[in-house]
């Protein structure tokens, strides 16, 4: 048995795995890249398989990182199944041709520049038709049903307590009248996540592959997540501002107004009350189309929530609905918002502000230092989201410079993924613990820290791969070929606009350096007069290099 790493490589986007055993390829995940621009290029890269030699596909659930190049896979020609649960079925249906208009809008804009230019135009990856298309690929499951492949292969969902849907895939392979097991977690549910059971415990495993996105964080509690949550909005509202909230259409969009319904519940006392009948006074906007259709698709499959959720429902209380609720389908009706003076509550998509509604909410709002932007869920570097959280003071949106006058929060808690000790704990529930683990779905700092952790407790081996590795999954783990991508002249571009990046970043910070030493009141004009050299030199060398 062998397992190729061909996405989420010390990253946390691209989710996509290649196994090979028992005479069967199969992939694990189809997942778009997102975030910086290298990333986002390698997704109309050619995949690092021969589509027609997969046999099935795996998917543990239905955001864009794992599922989002599965109507690639279809354009290219696959026209095997994809195993999901019924959830991630339902929520691939909306998700999928979302995510088709966005590559035509994207690519759409980018050829206009192109054409301008006399390039020649290009086409999306996909587009909505081929993504409609690629449904019909989808074979739902049930958590904890035993799926015979063939006879030598079998699988079984489990809930990962991620999402609606979301599962931990387990893969029993026997070759040569051997069984072995591996586990890929997909993404691991943060234990306070509302609506949503906890991940399920896995007895045993050989061989786990195993998200790490907080593998060295821990993240706040939730009964003091509500009460922070409440102390912001309201702050805010007080000042006549708006509550802008980022959120991923599909999960965080859900538990967030889970959480708005349910906030009633703590510390009743008298501020408290205050505080909440101010709440329940602001008219709270979901702004994305995508969130409305995921909503009902969280409405139709209420039986796959919690017990106390599942509670709530009896007594007649909708946990999606409450006074004050509305949703903005149209264009026109989110335009309206950023004409409105009326203190509000913006819920929009995306959580990593890289695209859809939420941009023009941030171009109307992030210069007022009245509202505040509210963050609820991870940002991968390089997106927009990214660069607010880290405290940018200013960002181009849709071409235009915006100062980020606006109160910066970051609630961690309502994060969808697991942190360290949840990490570590279902590691730890294991009965038989895996012979060795791969640690994917993370950043580089967080995946050593997380790893020298699972060492020191338990003594298992860990990998954290590369993009391309191969490894032979005996009982002497090794890694026995990689993709070479040394004379790719498409690398050689990727590293190219990395540096770009890189030396953009550096600039920005530079520029916020010396506005500083500029406004320093012992700074002498002869120390001013030698900044102003440097950067006349650096400026000059620019200019060579675009004239070149």
């Amino acid at each position: 048995m062998k397992i190729t790493f061909l996405g989420a490589t010390k990253t946390v986007t691209g989710s996509n795995f290649l196994v090979e055993g028992a005479g069967k390829k199969f992939l694990v995940d189809c997942g778009l890249f997102q975030g910086q621009a290298t990333e986002q290029l390698e997704n109309e890269d050619a995949f690092e398989f021969d589509v027609n030699e997969i046999d099935f596909m795996l998917l543990t659930h239905a955001h864009i990182d794992h599922s989002g190049r599965i109507p690639k896979l279809y354009r290219e020609g696959y026209r095997g199944k994809v195993y999901a649960t019924k959830a991630t079925c339902d929520l691939c249906a909306i998700m999928l041709p979302d995510s088709g208009h966005i590559q035509e809008m994207e690519t759409e804009w980018k050829n206009r520049k192109r054409l301008r230019k006399g390039e020649p135009i290009r086409t999306p990856i996909y587009d909505v038709q081929i993504a409609l298309r690629s449904l019909e690929l989808f074979e739902p499951v049930n958590y904890d049903q035993l799926i015979e492949i063939d006879d030598d292969i079998h699988v079984r969902f489990n809930d990962a307590g991620h999402m609606l849907g979301s599962a931990i895939i387990e893969v029993w392979i026997r070759e040569e009248g051997v069984n072995k097991k591996i586990v890929f977690t997909g993404d691991l549910g943060n234990n306070d996540i509302p609506l949503l059971s906890e991940p399920t415990m896995i007895e045993d495993a050989d061989f786990l592959v195993m998200e790490s996105t907080y593998g060295d964080r821990h993240h706040m509690k939730n009964e003091n997540k509500a009460e922070l949550f409440i102390d912001i909005v309201t702050d805010t509202i007080r000042k006549g501002g708006t509550v802008v909230i980022p959120s991923f259409a599909v999960g965080r969009t859900q538990e967030i107004l889970y959480e708005l319904n349910n906030i009633k519940e703590h510390k009743p006392d008298n501020d408290f009350l205050k505080k909440y009948e101010m709440l329940m006074h602001t008219p709270v906007y979901v702004d994305s189309p995508l969130a409305i259709s995921a909503t009902e698709v969280f409405q139709e499959n209420m039986e796959l929530f919690d017990e106390e959720t599942q509670e709530l429902i009896k007594s007649g209380d909708n946990p999606l609905e409450f006074p004050g609720l509305k949703f903005t389908r149209t264009a026109e009706e989110s335009k309206e918002l950023n004409e409105n003076d009326e203190s509000s509550i913006i819920i929009s998509a995306s959580g990593m502000c890289e695209v859809g509604r939420i941009k023009h909410h941030l171009k109307h709002n992030l210069w007022n230092p009245k509202n505040t932007i509210l963050f609820v869920g991870y940002q991968a570097p390089g997106t927009l989201g990214r660069k607010i959280v880290d405290g940018a003071k200013i960002v181009k949106i849709f071409g235009e410079d915006i100062a980020v006058n606006a109160r910066i929060e970051y609630i961690e808690g309502y994060s969808g993924h697991a942190d360290q000790e949840g990490l570590l704990n279902f590691l730890y529930s294991f009965v038989d613990k895996p012979k060795h683990i791969f640690l994917v779905h993370g950043e580089p700092e967080g995946q050593k820290v997380l790893k020298q952790k699972i060492i020191e407790t338990t003594q298992i081996p860990v990998t954290i791969p590369e993009f391309g590795e191969t490894y032979d999954l005996n009982n002497d783990i090794k890694m026995v070929d990689k993709v070479d991508r040394s004379h790719d002249k498409r690398y050689l571009r990727l590293q190219v606009i990395d540096r770009m990046q890189t030396l953009k970043e550096e600039l920005e910070d530079m520029e916020s350096i010396v506005r500083e030493d500029l406004q320093a009141e012992d700074m002498r004009d002869v120390d001013i007069e030698k900044i102003n050299e440097k950067i006349k030199q650096l400026e000059q060398q620019i200019v060579r290099i675009i004239e070149g």
